[in-house]
C-alpha cells in the first residue's frame, strides 16, 4: 500500500515537470507513427512522418486551444505551399535556388510580426529542406511517386498539430503553472543573491556581486515576460475564469516582490560600515534569505498544486524589528542611515506580506488587471510591422538577408560537391546561423560536438542492435530526448536527432554506416558557411550598437521615474501605464546584460568596450534599484506647495538629464562630463532638514542617490565615447 502511494506521488511529481509533459506529447506523436508504419508495413514512411512531426513541434508556441488551432492552420498552409514549391522546382536547380533564397528571406522576415510567426517561419524553412530530402531520395532510386513523401510530411505535421490542439484543450492551464513555477524559482534565486549584498562584512568583490545581481535580474525579467504572455493567452475569451484570475494575481504578487527585491535604499557598503558592530544587517540578510527560500517553496507548491505554508520568516522579521528598536535608542547611532535601514526593514515587511498573500490569492481585491498585448491581431498591423522592418537598420531584415545568402551558398556547394546527403549542409546552416555572432559561435561548436557524439552512438547502436524493432524503439526514444533537450542542452539534442536519423534511414534499407562520414563532413561545411555568413554578411556586432542599448536603458529609466513621481501626487495605483513603464525599464536593463554577454564572444576588436560596458551595467542597475525603491514606497504625500515644487524641479531635472544623455548616445554627440546643476541638486537634497516626514525624507534621499549616479553615468559614457574616437583615429 505504501509502495503504491509512493509510486503515485512519484508519478505526480514527474507529471508536474514541464519537460516530462512535453516529452509525453512527443512520445504519443512519434510512437503512434511508428506503430502505424509497422502495422501497415510501410517503414519507408517513418522518416517523412517523423520529420513532419519535428517541423510541426518546432512551430509550436504557447497559446490557448483556439489560438493554437489558428496557428496550426497557418502553419499547414505555409507547409503545403512550401512542399508543393520544393517538389515542383527541385528538378530545376537555377529556379530552385532563386525560390530558396526568396522564401528564406520572406520566412525569416516573418519574425518581425511576432514570436509565433517567427517559429512558423523557421519551421517552414526546415520543412522545405526536409522536402528536399524526400524528393532527392526518390530521384536517386528512380521512384516517380515524388508526392508520396511530401504528403507524408504534411500528414506528420498535421498529426502533431492536432495532438497539440487537443492537449491544449485538455490541459489548458498547464503552461501557466510552468511559467509561474519558473518565475518564483528565479525570484527566489534573486532574493538569495541580493541577500549577499547586505552582508555587513568588508569585502573586495562588491562590484562582482552587483554585476552578478544585474545578470540574474535579466533572468527574472525574462521569466516575468514569459509568465505575462502565457497568462495573456489564457485571458483571451476567458477573462472571468477563476483559475486565470488566480494565476493573474500570483503574477502581480511576483511583480510586486520583484520591485521590492530590486529596491536599494542606500549604498550597502556605507550601511555595512555604519552598522558594522550591530546585528541589524545580519538580520536583514537572514530575512531576505528566508524570503528567497519561501519563493522557491511557493514555486514547488504551485507545481505540485499543494497548499503554500510560509511561517519561517515571521520570527526573523520580529527579531529585525527589535534590533532596529534597540539601535534607535543608542545616542551614537547615525540617524540618517538608520532611516534608510528602517525603510529597508519596512520594505522587507511588505515583501513578507506579499508572500503571505500568496497563500490565498483569491482573497485579494481586483484592481487594474489589464495586460499590455504586444502581439499583432490584424493583417494591417502585420503588414505595417513587415514594412517597418524592410530596412537594413532592422536586425530581422539583416538576418533574413544573411540566411538567404547562406542557404544559396550552401545549395551551390551541395551541387558543386555533388554531395549525396548535401541537404545536411543546408539544415546545419539554418540551425547554426543565429542573429548574433556570439550565439552562432556557441551553436556552431555545439552542433559539431553533438553530431560527432550522435554518429558514434548511432554506429554503436546499429552494430549492437541489428533488430529493426529495437532500432525503431531507439529512434523513437532519441526523438523524444531531442525535444527534451532542444532548448536547454543543444549539444545533447543534436546527438539525439543524429541518432534518430541514422536509425530511421537504416529502417528504410539504407546502410547507416555509409551516412556517418557524409553527416560529419556536411555538418562541418554547414557550420563553416554559417560562421562566415554571420561574420561577413551585414554583421550585427553588439559593440557597434552598444550606444543604442545604453540609450534605451537611460530613456526607459527616465519614463519610469516620471511615472513613479506622478503617483506621489495621485496616490499609489498599479495601473497599466505604471506597469508598462516599470517593465520597459527592466527589459532595457536585461537587454543591456544580454548584449554585453554577447560582446564577450565577439572578436577582440569588437569587444574593446566590454569592460566599461559592464561597469555601466552595474551603475544602470543601481539606478534602477533606486527607482524601484521610489516605486515600492509610493503613497500620497501631504499637501505642501513648497515640497511639491521641489519634487517637480528635481524629477524634471533628473528625467531631462537622462533623456539628454540618451540622445547624446544615439546621435553620437559628446556628453557633458560635469553638470553643476546635478551636483548642486544632490547637495541641496542631502542638506535638507532631518526632522521632516520619514517618507518624504526617504524620497529625497533616493533622488539624491540618483543624482549621484548621473555623475557616474556621465563619466562612463564619456569613456565609451573617448574609446570610440580613438578607434576611429586608428582605423583612419
Amino acid at each position: 500500500m505504501a509502495s503504491s502511494r509512493s509510486l503515485v506521488n512519484t508519478l505526480h511529481q514527474l507529471w508536474s515537470l514541464e519537460r516530462v509533459a512535453y516529452c509525453v506529447r512527443v512520445f504519443i506523436a512519434l510512437t503512434g507513427v511508428m506503430v502505424l508504419c509497422w502495422w501497415r508495413g510501410e517503414l519507408s514512411l517513418v522518416v517523412p512522418l517523423f520529420l513532419g512531426i519535428i517541423a510541426s513541434a518546432m512551430a509550436e508556441t504557447d497559446d490557448n486551444w483556439q489560438g493554437r488551432l489558428k496557428a496550426v492552420v497557418v502553419m499547414l498552409i505555409c507547409f503545403s505551399i512550401t512542399s508543393v514549391s520544393v517538389t515542383l522546382l527541385f528538378p530545376f536547380p537555377w529556379l530552385f535556388a532563386i525560390g530558396l533564397a526568396i522564401s528564406a528571406f520572406g520566412l525569416t522576415l516573418l519574425g518581425a510580426i511576432g514570436s509565433r510567426y517567427s517559429s512558423i517561419g523557421f519551421a517552414t524553412l526546415i520543412l522545405s529542406i526536409y522536402t528536399m530530402i524526400s524528393v532527392s531520395q526518390h530521384i536517386q532510386t528512380n521512384n516517380h511517386d515524388v508526392w508520396r513523401d511530401s504528403i507524408a510530411l504534411l500528414v506528420g505535421a498535421a498529426w502533431y498539430g492536432l495532438l497539440s490542439i487537443v492537449w491544449n484543450f485538455i490541459f489548458a492551464h498547464q503552461p501557466v503553472l510552468y511559467a509561474l513555477v519558473n518565475l518564483f524559482n528565479e525570484l527566489g534565486g534573486y532574493l538569495k543573491l541580493k541577500a549577499t549584498l547586505i552582508e555587513p562584512v568588508r569585502c573586495s568583490d562588491i562590484e562582482e556581486r552587483h554585476l552578478a545581481l544585474a545578470k540574474k535580474n535579466g533572468k527574472v525579467v525574462d521569466a516575468l515576460n514569459i509568465a505575462k504572455e502565457t497568462i495573456l493567452n489564457r485571458m483571451k475569451g476567458s477573462r472571468h475564469n477563476p483559475q486565470v484570475s488566480r494565476y493573474l494575481k500570483l503574477y502581480f504578487i511576483a511583480q510586486d516582490i520583484h520591485e521590492r527585491a530590486n529596491s536599494s535604499h542606500y549604498p550597502y557598503d556605507a550601511l555595512s560600515e555604519a552598522f558594522f558592530h550591530s546585528d541589524v544587517l545580519f538580520r536583514c540578510q537572514l530575512l531576505l534569505s528566508h524570503q528567497g527560500k519561501a519563493c522557491q517553496l511557493l514555486a514547488k507548491a504551485i507545481r505540485l498544486k499543494e497548499p503554500f505554508n510560509h511561517s519561517e520568516s515571521t520570527e526573523a522579521l520580529e527579531d529585525l524589528k527589535k534590533s532596529i528598536d534597540y539601535i534607535r535608542e543608542q545616542p551614537e547611532t547615525n540617524k540618517r542611515l538608520l532611516r534608510s535601514v528602517y525603510a529597508l526593514a519596512k520594505n522587507l515587511t511588505i515583501l513578507e506580506q506579499k508572500l503571505m498573500d500568496a497563500k490565498n490569492p483569491d482573497a485579494l481585491s481586483n484592481g487594474d488587471v489589464s495586460l499590455f498585448d504586444r502581439e499583432v491581431h490584424t493583417f494591417k498591423d502585420a503588414f505595417l510591422r513587415l514594412k517597418q522592418n524592410l530596412t537594413l537598420t532592422s536586425l530581422t531584415c539583416r538576418h533574413a538577408i544573411r540566411i538567404a545568402i547562406a542557404l544559396l551558398a550552401g545549395y551551390g556547394v551541395m551541387h558543386w560537391l555533388n554531395a549525396e546527403y548535401g541537404f545536411w549542409i543546408l539544415l546545419t546552416t539554418v540551425f547554426v546561423c543565429r542573429p548574433s555572432y556570439g550565439a552562432t559561435r556557441v551553436r556552431l561548436v555545439q552542433r559539431m560536438v553533438g553530431t560527432a557524439i550522435g554518429v558514434v552512438c548511432g554506429w554503436a547502436v546499429i552494430s549492437l542492435f541489428p533488430s529493426l524493432i529495437m532500432q525503431s524503439i531507439i529512434a523513437t526514444i532519441a526523438g523524444i530526448l531531442f525535444f527534451a533537450y532542444r532548448l536547454s542542452r543543444y549539444t545533447l539534442s543534436t546527438a539525439f536527432i543524429t541518432l534518430m536519423i541514422l536509425c530511421c534511414f537504416n529502417q528504410m534499407g539504407n546502410s547507416a554506416f555509409t551516412m556517418i562520414i557524409p553527416r560529419l563532413t556536411d555538418t562541418l561545411i554547414g557550420c563553416i558557411i554559417a560562421g562566415l555568413a554571420v561574420f561577413f554578411i551585414l554583421p550585427d556586432w553588439q559593440g557597434r550598437q552598444l550606444n543604442r542599448v545604453l540609450a534605451s536603458t537611460l530613456s526607459s529609466s527616465s519614463r519610469y521615474l516620471r511615472e513613479i513621481m506622478s503617483q506621489y501626487d495621485t496616490g499609489k495605483e498599479d495601473d497599466l501605464d505604471y506597469r508598462v513603464a516599470r517593465r520597459n525599464a527592466h527589459n532595457a536593463d536585461a537587454a543591456l546584460s544580454s548584449a554585453l554577454a554577447s560582446m564577450l564572444l565577439e572578436p577582440g576588436h569588437f569587444r574593446k568596450d566590454v569592460e566599461v560596458g559592464f561597469r555601466f551595467l552595474v551603475v544602470s542597475h543601481t539606478l534602477l534599484s533606486y527607482l524601484s525603491a521610489l516605486g515600492a514606497h509610493r503613497e500620497t504625500l501631504p499637501e505642501n506647495a513648497e515640497v511639491e515644487a521641489l519634487l517637480e524641479r528635481v524629477t524634471t531635472t533628473i528625467a531631462n538629464d537622462l533623456d539628454e544623455i540618451a540622445n547624446d548616445l544615439l546621435e553620437k554627440r559628446l556628453v557633458k562630463v560635469t553638470n553643476e546643476i546635478e551636483e548642486l541638486l544632490a547637495k541641496e537634497l542631502d542638506q535638507l532638514s532631518e526632522e521632516m516626514d520619514d517618507n518624504l525624507k526617504l524620497i529625497l534621499t533616493e533622488l539624491s542617490l540618483i543624482c549621484r549616479q548621473l555623475v557616474r553615468i556621465r563619466n562612463l559614457t564619456a569613456q565609451l565615447q573617448h574609446q570610440a574616437i580613438e578607434q576611429t583615429k586608428v582605423a583612419s
